[in-house]
């Protein structure tokens, strides 16, 4: 059962109306295909129509949704043969970073993302895709792994920030921050990242900082969350529409501006709506982008990473 937005409420009205037409169909002699048929069509129409004039506050909903797919869902649909490394060897397992050694279409790669959970209890275990500092020091361990045996490096990025509790800023989150951004971008094998929902201030950087960034279609990336952004400038969450508006925070603005260098399309409707394909997408997209960094030498991918964050702002 879909879970509606509150922009999709006519689309959800149309659904409800199909559904009770089916209903009565099954229980009548009178025939309504036809009928049922055409609100089908209309309820398609109205739901591209509705996603292809998203507002920048709408994509961050549909970042959100309860029903997106996570980084299980990738490694279930798009990957092979994943087998999950845990622990920084320092403190414990974070389970909101999840990282190990996968297969995508026969390329051995190093899988490292944030997982947010799909119920109550998985999100609390998972702490909402929030990474503790032994999560960013187990990326930081995972890439070494993957620079030592020569295997490019995948990142699913979806985290409204790092885990901001006293407990983490007492183990050092702003340094393992730093530290995991930094085993990014001194990286001796190809990397390719992928904002797969929210994109949120360093929680996000600290795995996304590769040679080529990619973002789904509807999902955000930026340095604060709208709510937070409009807090501190309107002094209300309510003007959270008018900070995602002028933070730029859509693929679409963030491609112009030389942030990110690719946008993967999503099934109409949002990748919540059809996981599977999405994950499949998603999976030939990396594939490619690893294919084509593959030959480029080791100092030749540092200076490209290096050259394309300093250009970041420049103009």
């Amino acid at each position: 059962m879909n879970a509606y937005l509150d922009f999709e409420k006519p689309v959800a009205q149309l659904d409800a109306r199909i559904a009770e037409l089916r209903d009565a169909a099954g229980s009548d002699d009178v025939d309504i295909s036809g009928e049922l048929a055409r609100l089908q069509r209309k309820s398609e129409e109205l739901l591209a129509s509705t996603y292809a004039a998203l507002t920048p506050w709408q994509k961050t909903q549909v970042a959100r949704h309860p029903k997106r797919p996570h980084f299980r869902d990738y490694v279930e649909y798009a990957f092979d043969e994943f087998v999950p490394l845990g622990g920084d060897r320092l403190y414990g397992d974070d389970q909101a970073i999840m990282g190990g050694l996968a297969t995508l279409d026969g390329r051995r790669v190093v899988l490292i993302g944030h997982e947010k959970g799909h119920d109550t209890e998985s999100r609390i275990r998972h702490n909402f895709g929030m990474g503790k500092p032994e999560g960013y020091r187990k990326a930081i361990r995972l890439m070494e792994l993957a620079g030592r045996f020569g295997l490019p490096v995948v990142t699913l990025v979806d985290t409204s920030g790092a885990f901001p509790g006293i407990e983490a800023e007492e183990r050092g989150q702003a340094e393992a921050i730093a530290r995991s951004t930094e085993a990014c971008l001194t990286l001796p094998v190809p990397m390719v990242a992928t904002i797969v929902g929210e994109g949120g201030s360093g929680g996000a950087v600290a795995l996304a900082s590769a040679e080529r960034v990619l973002m789904l279609e509807h999902a955000v990336y930026s340095v604060i969350s709208p709510e937070g952004c409009a807090s501190i400038l309107w002094r209300t969450a309510e003007k959270a529409p008018d900070a995602a508006e002028a933070m730029k925070v859509t693929a679409q603005n963030l491609q112009k501006l030389g942030v990110i260098d690719r946008i993967i399309n999503e099934p109409i409707g949002g990748a919540h709506r059809a996981p599977e394909e999405m994950a499949k997408a998603l999976g030939k997209a990396i594939g490619e982008e690893i294919d084509a960094l593959s030959a480029i030498p080791t100092d030749v991918l540092r200076r490209q990473r290096e050259e394309r964050f300093l250009a970041i702002g420049a103009n």
